[in-house]
């Protein structure tokens, strides 16, 4: 099935608030829609930029389609590491592009097997728990959204903080008094060292899940200080890209924060949770914000692959969601029983 054609959208999508985290506030969302097809199939993709985290600007990723598309027509899609060896091969970085490419292409590889992706990943069930995001405010619109986000079915929340210590302290107090759903915290790489220890060691009472990437990505020693500082878990995100990475980590953190627009796709994911697991961490699959159309992608990987937690509530931010695929029921992410990754754009 030789690839005929690559083409690509850019859409921009109104948050339904400002999104912030310690890295910065997000208003509109802005990334881009890629489909890959043959004679008889075309599979969809999204890259979802993040100049702070993985460098990609929307320009980039187009300017990386427009090489990625000299580089793969005429090659056989169904051949999905060749051709993603064929992108690493030419293009540097830009691996929020390339998460679209490795998307479509096993997208067509379910639709001509007839068989859901997660499936083909070894997956037998379609469902999975995904904590719901609480990004930073005040502790009045900290509970508030969270009730709103518990009111939808969430049984999992992961609270952003990261930017006052005495605040986001007093934040996980005021939202344990009014629930007893499961907790993730979220610095986004806000602490200091001392202060990750000081805050952590003071929430600890709070029966918190485990901490994301509470310091600053290149300080890879200092995780494993604060990870024998404080009885809660400390998972890496922003320190954590590829395989490569994940090495690097070993012994230092509890557990990872796999997400594929940093990665670059399924194919590399694949490796980064196999060293994790052969080193004992946990695996959790995450997100960028995204459509459906990576969500999905993200939830067929994650239980295809037996991920440990997943963070995959990207679209939940966004004023409209165009495409139709994974859908929240009661706590989980459910996939649809269909062919590939199951989306459904509009007019189909």
């Amino acid at each position: 099935m030789e690839i005929e054609d690559i083409r690509w959208k850019v859409v921009e999508i109104p948050l339904k608030k400002p999104f912030r985290i310690a890295l910065g506030t997000t208003t509109v969302y802005r990334g881009v829609i890629v489909e890959v097809c043959t004679q008889e199939l075309c599979g969809i993709g999204e890259a979802s930029p993040s100049p702070r985290i993985t460098g990609d600007t929307v320009g980039s990723i187009t300017a990386a389609l427009e090489i990625a598309r000299k580089v793969l027509i005429g090659k056989d899609a169904l051949d999905v590491g060749a051709r993603m060896n064929d992108l690493e091969g030419t293009i540097r970085g830009n691996t929020a592009a390339k998460a679209a490419i490795d998307f479509a292409l096993h997208d067509i590889l379910g639709k001509r097997a007839k068989m859901p992706l997660y499936r083909i990943l070894g997956g037998e069930r379609k469902k999975i728990d995904t904590s719901l995001t609480v990004s930073i405010g005040s502790v009045e619109d900290t509970i508030k959204h969270a009730g709103e986000l518990l009111e939808a079915g969430a049984k999992v929340l992961k609270v952003k903080i990261g930017l006052d210590p005495e605040e986001d302290v007093e934040r996980i107090r005021a939202l344990r008094n009014i629930t007893d759903a499961r907790i993730r915290v979220d610095a986004n790489q806000g602490y200091s060292l001392k202060r990750a220890i000081k805050v952590l060691r003071r929430i600890e009472r709070y029966e918190i899940e485990f901490a994301e990437q509470p310091i600053p990505a290149e300080r890879i020693d200092d995780l494993e200080i604060l990870r024998k500082s404080t009885e809660i878990p400390v998972f890496a995100d922003e320190s954590v890209h590829r395989s490569s990475d994940v090495l690097r980590l070993i012994g230092k953190v509890d557990g990872i924060n796999i997400k594929m627009m940093k990665s670059g796709g399924i194919r590399e994911a694949t490796r980064m949770i196999s060293i994790a697991r052969a080193a004992g961490m946990k695996v959790m699959v995450g997100c960028m914000i995204e459509t459906k159309v990576g969500i999905t992608a993200g939830t067929h990987f994650a239980l295809g692959m037996g991920a440990d937690y997943a963070d995959l509530d990207g679209y939940w931010d966004l004023k409209e969601n165009p495409y139709e695929g994974v859908v929240y029921d009661d706590g989980y992410n459910v996939l649809p029983e269909a062919p590939g990754l199951g989306i459904k754009s509009p007019g189909n």
